[in-house]
């Protein structure tokens, strides 16, 4: 088989990923390959602001919406389906475009991460329960005296990242930071990293205006529907946007305050989405309006990697 080679579209929730996707979708005949850990889910399109219906008809969208709220999707899992993917499209000889601002993904994929054995489902389940129960600053207090190391490089209040660490050092023995250090080698492949951003303020606006447009399109109809099915903590409610609106629903919010948490939670994401990305100097990156400039330098590298 051929030497796989790939772009990476990444940057923070709300900066224009989708649209300039398309565009260098469909001026190089490229199949988009979602790279967000809240998009994967079944009951959230409108939500989690996947590709509406007409933008996946435009060209081949993959791994977007597939999996129910009930279960969770590892990194180094996505890692293994997006690589699938990528095979196959790559022996249909479509070139794979990897779009998304789960920054996790991106490196499980691109420069390797451990494979931890599966954690029994009742070990998950009593940490979750904990977690509802006490909250996730409680549950990082525990994690900050068996891992100090990964503890100290999340937020206290990251439900999902704080349950994993301490799930898998109940289950496995060993903490987050020693599976990190085993990590493999990274992927031999020819890559091409883009990044979209605008500064804080200038996308904060934004953001807001976004979220209006959701609960327009329809996010508390699909809230709603979901809750009937699936009013517990599971996986997929833990999103941003999903998390506030479940509150909202439990009658913990209003729906006003809902909406102040969904912006304030939304922002403070993006915020730590740039601080992650803007660390990797592999990363080329434009504005969203900068598309001509994003075609030329795609264009550059397919005749360099030809």
């Amino acid at each position: 088989m051929s030497r796989l080679r790939f772009i990476t579209l990444v940057g923070p929730t709300g900066a224009g990923k989708s649209a300039l996707a398309l565009r260098i979708a469909g001026d190089f005949g490229m199949s988009v390959v979602n790279a967000d850990s809240r998009q994967i889910y079944t009951a959230f399109p409108v939500i989690t602001a996947q590709p509406s219906v007409q933008q996946q008809a435009a060209c081949p969208h993959l791994l977007y919406g597939f999996l129910p709220t009930r279960e969770a999707l590892s990194a180094g899992a996505w890692a293994e389906l997006a690589l699938s993917r990528m095979r196959g499209l790559q022996e249909q000889g479509r070139l794979p475009l990897l779009v998304g601002g789960t920054g996790l993904y991106i490196r499980a994929l691109v420069d390797g991460m451990v494979a931890i054995p599966k954690i029994p489902a009742g070990v998950t389940r009593r940490f979750a329960d904990e977690c509802a129960r006490g909250g996730p600053e409680k549950l990082h207090e525990r994690l900050r005296l068996v891992d100090p190391e990964y503890a100290a490089r999340i937020h206290p209040r990251d439900r999902q990242r704080v349950v994993r660490a301490l799930e898998v050092f109940e289950a496995t023995g060993k903490t987050f930071s020693w599976w990190h250090a085993q990590t493999p080698p990274p992927l031999d492949a020819d890559i091409l990293h883009i990044g979209v951003k605008l500064p804080l303020d200038t996308l904060t606006p934004l953001l807001a205006a976004r979220i209006d447009h959701m609960v327009q399109a329809g996010a508390l109809e699909e809230a709603r529907a979901e809750f009937a099915q699936c009013p517990d903590d599971a996986p997929g409610w833990s999103g941003i946007g999903c998390r506030e609106l479940l509150g909202w629903l439990r009658g913990k919010h209003t729906l006003a305050e809902a909406r102040d948490l969904w912006i304030r939670n939304t922002r403070a994401y993006a915020k730590r989405q740039l601080t992650w990305f803007n660390a990797d100097a592999r990363i080329h990156w434009f504005a969203p309006s900068a598309g001509s400039d994003v075609s030329a330098l795609v264009s550059r590298w397919l005749r360099a990697t030809a």
